[in-house]
């Protein structure tokens, strides 16, 4: 599959924002390294291509930011969609999150995005320069004249390593060609905790979990979490946000996170991306899906806007919580 160049993203911006189609455009630009993308709000064609950034570092799923943009700017807004953000829009169009009517979606292909810590296991710390635009990844250090070349294949962030699906759900208009829904491994991490004894199971979260600083990040990227108000941002619920004082804290937060988005998780992985801990958080929302799965039949969140997860669907033909004991069992 033929990449998508920032050129060609940038050219089709600039004639949808000149033309009057859209009014802004949601893209990524440069943060403080090359590494470092953000999402931002381009007006102008000049701004676009002064600032605007396509590399293997634009893994921000914009999906969850329309739901604020849409109802601060007047206009339609360009939004660009990997094949995996595409699930994200269009589980929260089911949950009437945003006004679609305000969003011009252009679905773009992926081949995966890069993780930097990968990368900085290969080239070091210190890392100058990141150039994307070859095969291979240009890294240049602080330490070598040289730059290092990467296989991009060998620094895939996990999700992409694991990729669901090549193919756009969801989109007004489609560059490049289009992928396939994918016969992947993304549970195996799962199945290896399943294994586990549940004393081993206990201990590797209780490990995982006590490294949280409650930074709120997972929750705040999260497209699931549209709450206007969380649990735990209201003083009167009890758990009002604050840091971990005891080991019930801490794992209640995230235990309680994902209960909530259970039925609803798209698995885009933005929680582990944005953790500052590298607490590997999308697999405790991959494990329920796994469990829908199995107890419900194959269900994927936001492969069609409007449908209605099989929590939410209630039939006489769902199944008993003891039948869903007795099968955990006999797994084990």
């Amino acid at each position: 599959m033929q990449k998508i160049t920032r050129d060609q993203l940038i050219e089709k911006a600039a004639s949808l924002l000149n033309d009057g189609t859209v009014k802004v455009v949601l893209g990524w630009k440069k943060g403080e390294f090359d590494y470092d993308i953000t999402p931002a709000v381009f007006e102008t064609e000049e701004e676009l291509r002064k600032e605007f950034v396509w590399s293997d570092f634009c893994g921000a799923n914009f999906s969850k930011y329309l739901i604020s943009k849409t109802r601060k700017i007047e206009g339609k807004i360009l939004v660009f969609l990997k094949p995996c953000d595409t699930y994200s829009f269009n589980q929260l169009l089911t949950e009437h999150r945003f006004d679609r009517e305000k969003v011009y979606a252009v679905g773009i292909p992926c081949e995966g995005m890069a993780d930097i810590d990968k990368v900085k296991e290969i080239c070091g710390d210190g890392i100058a320069s990141i150039d994307c635009s070859g095969e291979k990844m240009a890294v240049t250090t602080i330490y070598e004249d040289a730059p290092v070349m990467v296989d991009c294949k060998d620094v895939l962030a996990e999700r992409c390593a694991v990729c669901k699906s090549k193919k756009h759900v969801a989109y007004d208009e489609l560059m490049g060609e289009e992928g396939e829904v994918l016969d992947c491994d993304r549970f195996d991490e799962v199945a290896k905790l399943e294994a586990m004894t549940p004393d081993e199971r206990f201990a590797f979260w209780q490990g995982e979990l006590s490294r949280c600083i409650r930074c709120n990040a997972c929750r705040d990227v999260c497209p699931a979490c549209t709450c206007e108000k969380c649990v735990f941002d209201n003083p009167d619920s009890g758990v009002e946000n604050k840091s971990p004082a005891n080991t019930f804290e801490e794992k209640m937060f995230h235990i309680i996170r994902a209960f909530h988005v259970a039925g609803r998780c798209t698995d885009c992985g933005e929680c582990s991306r944005v953790c500052p801990q590298h607490i590997p958080l999308h697999l405790l929302n991959r494990k329920f899906i796994k469990d829908i799965n199995t107890f419900y039949g194959d269900y994927q969140a936001g492969a069609e806007a409007g449908s209605r997860a099989p929590l939410v669907n209630y039939t006489t033909g769902d199944v008993e919580p003891g039948e869903v004991f007795d099968r955990r069992d006999s797994d084990a």
